[in-house]
């Protein structure tokens, strides 16, 4: 037998055994993802109640009442709001704090593992924690402006439309800026200094050299959280489901929040999978759009 022949049953034999490898994997990921998303597709498209057997087919009625339900408009501008509010003050929280936690000489890791904290704690504790800090009778907050004379600011945080979702943004900015911190310093880390000494011997100051050296050689960081921050935000349903229960009435809704209440406490399944379904083509649409405009940034930096 030549050594051609010999060569290509080996290759035959490893074929046959790659396959029993791959099996296994293949079967999860159809039984646990590819199984349940053409299943949602479908279910999408019927008043399925979640309960009973009866799946009825109604076309595209799903995805017209979500075109023209008040209810579902107003959480999707609430999303809107909480995910351009939450990529602008995470990120820039979370650069701020690397930049603060790169300068530190003393106890730099204990500032770091400070500052990462609040990420390791779940979303349901933490919304407890500032749904206590925040209340109106016994909140350290309204205790607080009592104690510094400021009585006349104080407010229900968490019951007035005016203010229940601005303290949802800054109680996840709060959690989340610890972990973009650490990806933004990781990028300070690995910028040469060579470069920064270079700007400070053509006379450069600190802005100057944030500006037109640190900043553009963290591009490829600051893609990354843009990118996890945005992604994040859209699916935020945790602190809302403690701290106000999408209210109050529907100011705190957002379209994520708003799948769960209605396919699990109205029982509109199908009505609630193809908010899921709008939801996810949102998210990569978005997505889509940001990686472009990003990475075109990173090679123009």
């Amino acid at each position: 037998m030549s050594a051609t022949a010999i060569g290509r049953k080996k290759k035959q034999w490893w074929r046959s055994y790659a396959i029993w490898f791959i099996l296994p994997a293949f079967l999860l990921y159809s039984v646990f993802v590819m199984l349940p998303t053409f299943s949602s597709i479908y279910l999408s498209f019927t008043s399925w109640d979640g309960l009973s057997a009866d799946i009825r087919f109604i076309g595209l009625d799903n995805f017209k009442e979500i075109w023209e339900s008040p209810r579902v408009h107003n959480a999707l501008k609430n999303t809107i709001i909480v995910a351009v509010a939450l990529v602008l003050l995470e990120n820039v929280a979370a650069l701020l704090l690397a930049i603060l936690v790169d300068q530190v000489r003393w106890l730099r890791n204990f500032f770091r593992s400070i500052f990462y904290f609040p990420v390791l704690m779940s979303g349901i504790i933490m919304g407890f924690i500032w749904m206590i800090i925040l209340n109106y009778n016994f909140g350290v907050v309204n205790q607080l402006m009592d104690a510094l004379g400021l009585s006349a600011l104080k407010a229900d945080w968490l019951g007035d439309p005016d203010f229940a979702l601005l303290s949802i943004i800054l109680s996840t900015v709060w959690k989340a800026s610890g972990y973009y911190m650490i990806i933004y310093l990781a990028g300070l880390q690995g910028i040469p200094q060579e470069l920064l000494e270079a700007a400070s011997i053509d006379g450069a100051g600190k802005w100057k050299q944030f500006r037109h050296v640190t900043f553009p050689l963290l591009a490829g960081a600051t893609t990354v959280c843009v990118m996890l921050s945005m992604i994040n935000s859209l699916k935020l349903f945790d602190q809302i489901a403690v701290m106000t229960n999408g209210g109050p009435g529907f100011a705190t809704e957002t379209l994520t929040y708003i799948i769960y209440k209605v396919a699990f406490g109205e029982g509109r399944q199908g009505f609630g999978t193809a908010l899921a379904i709008v939801l996810f083509i949102l998210i990569l649409i978005i997505s889509l759009i940001q990686i472009r405009v990003l990475r075109k940034r990173e090679v123009q930096m």
